[in-house]
């Protein structure tokens, strides 16, 4: 059996003539001293506050050791610090820093441990230990709403994003299916970004179209931005996988303009051609690659209403043709040909790199035995984005981190070592000297203060 090791201290190789000890002896210390700069973001956008009110508490309130706004500003703080699993909380609900960051009022007292929190998520399940329930509508309108205030006034046009992903699952989690195209059994949730801002996160099983529920989503965050802004220009922008016709109908019916990837295929090939062929002599002529475009309406044969413009690449590259096709209710007054899939269409490639950001505040780790448990492990991964996105929007602008990713800040900014020293009148943070980003912290800090 392996011996248990209590020993505090542990002596290194010397350094020429002075000993080299280390020891975990140095009172309350904390590895994330520049995570009190989400708190002041959390000041800014409340955040927080409103999403305790998303949430139906039915435990009795004179035995409630944890509030819940308490738990989950824990554990959404936990996300945007690294902690992905609930275990790790059974350490940090004495990191008294994290208490500072949860509103905890007794900092001398420990914060919710891994089992409190996981009957927190355990959500639609019944019995003494379940007494907490969410409302996924609720939490999807302030996620539309964060991004509505984060505006003061209409802009003069916005372009939704909207991208599937998978998620592995590797247990036996609720309405897991094996996908084909991702080799594995996942999920596939649905995100629609605005930019940099996520309006949307919503957990699908994977034995369904890329592009399902997509026109429910879109319509109901299209109204929402509509009561706050009627007149606003609105543009969809998604791959093949949501080029369908309930879509398209939606958007020319509610006057939203859409650029979707189209799926090739041979009628499509034969009507570029002329411009393909094109394209291979000057390749073969340059011995570099030649594009060219072209564009045209055209109609599926049974699945299209109505006859729409589709722009087409006709590329040519040593490996041999690379056609792409996108369709669009853009004008050619409003874009020409190679503008709209160069400049326009080709940039909805950013928001691939949001996603990977969810999976940076690990919203891959859906392993309740619940939809709707893992779904609120989704929304929580989707907070811990908009609360550090509203950082790099607010604080972080002008600086060498303005577009810095989310891993990215966290190592940087966040993990800076703290002594953290509790008086009755004051709470002291001492952070390392040796600190290298001091300056962007300094701007950061007065960033969130004006």
């Amino acid at each position: 059996m392996q011996t248990e090791c209590s020993q505090e201290t542990f002596c290194f190789v010397p350094h020429f003539s002075r000993r080299v000890e280390a020891g975990f002896t140095a009172g309350q210390v904390s590895s994330d001293g520049g995570a009190w700069l989400l708190r002041a973001v959390d000041g800014k956008i409340n955040l927080l506050g409103r999403l305790a009110g998303c949430f139906i508490d039915g435990r009795s309130p004179r035995l409630v050791v944890h509030p819940l706004s308490e738990m989950l500003a824990q554990r959404i703080y936990g996300l945007a610090l690294g902690y992905e699993d609930l275990c790790d909380h059974e350490q940090l609900r004495s990191d008294p820093l994290l208490g500072l960051l949860s509103g905890k009022r007794k900092l001398e007292e420990p914060l919710a441990g891994k089992s409190t929190l996981n009957r927190l998520e355990l959500v639609g399940r019944t019995g003494r230990y379940h007494k907490i329930s969410y409302s996924a509508g609720s939490i999807d309108r302030l996620l539309v709403d964060l991004y509505l205030e984060s505006h003061p006034s209409a802009p003069a046009e916005i372009v939704l994003d909207l991208d599937a992903t998978d998620i592995p699952v590797y247990g036996h989690q609720p309405e897991r299916f094996f996908h084909g195209y991702y080799d594995s059994y996942c999920y596939l949730p649905l995100y629609i970004f605005v930019g940099d801002q996520l309006l949307c996160a919503r957990l699908r099983p994977a034995n369904q179209d890329a592009a399902a529920g997509s026109v429910e989503e879109v319509e109901r965050i299209v109204q929402q931005l509509r009561r706050r802004w009627p007149h606003l220009k609105m543009i969809l922008r998604a791959d093949s996988g949501f080029c369908r016709e309930a879509l398209m109908a939606w958007c020319e019916a509610n006057q939203v303009d859409y650029v979707f990837g189209l799926q090739r295929n041979t009628r499509l090939r034969k009507i570029i051609g002329a411009a393909m062929h094109q394209a291979q002599v000057q390749q073969q002529a340059t011995a570099q690659p030649a594009r060219l475009f072209a564009e045209f309406e055209y109609t599926t044969r049974k699945s299209w209403s109505q006859p729409r413009r589709v722009v087409a690449k006709a590329e040519y590259l040593d490996k041999g043709e690379n056609p792409r096709f996108v369709v669009t209710s853009l004008t050619a007054a409003q874009w020409s040909a190679q503008e709209l899939y160069e400049k326009f269409y080709c940039a909805r490639g950013e928001m691939e790199n949001r996603i990977k950001e969810q999976m940076c505040l690990f919203a891959d780790r859906l392993s309740t035995d619940a939809m709707k448990g893992n779904q609120l492990r989704l929304y929580f991964s989707a907070l811990a984005y908009t609360l550090v996105e509203a950082l790099r929007r607010l604080a972080l602008t002008g600086t060498e981190w303005a577009q810095a990713q989310v891993d990215t800040i966290r190592r940087k900014l966040f993990k800076i070592g703290a002594m953290v020293h509790v008086s009755v009148r004051r709470i002291r943070l001492q952070m390392s000297s040796a600190y290298p980003w001091k300056d962007i912290y300094a701007r950061a800090f007065h960033a969130l203060r004006c």
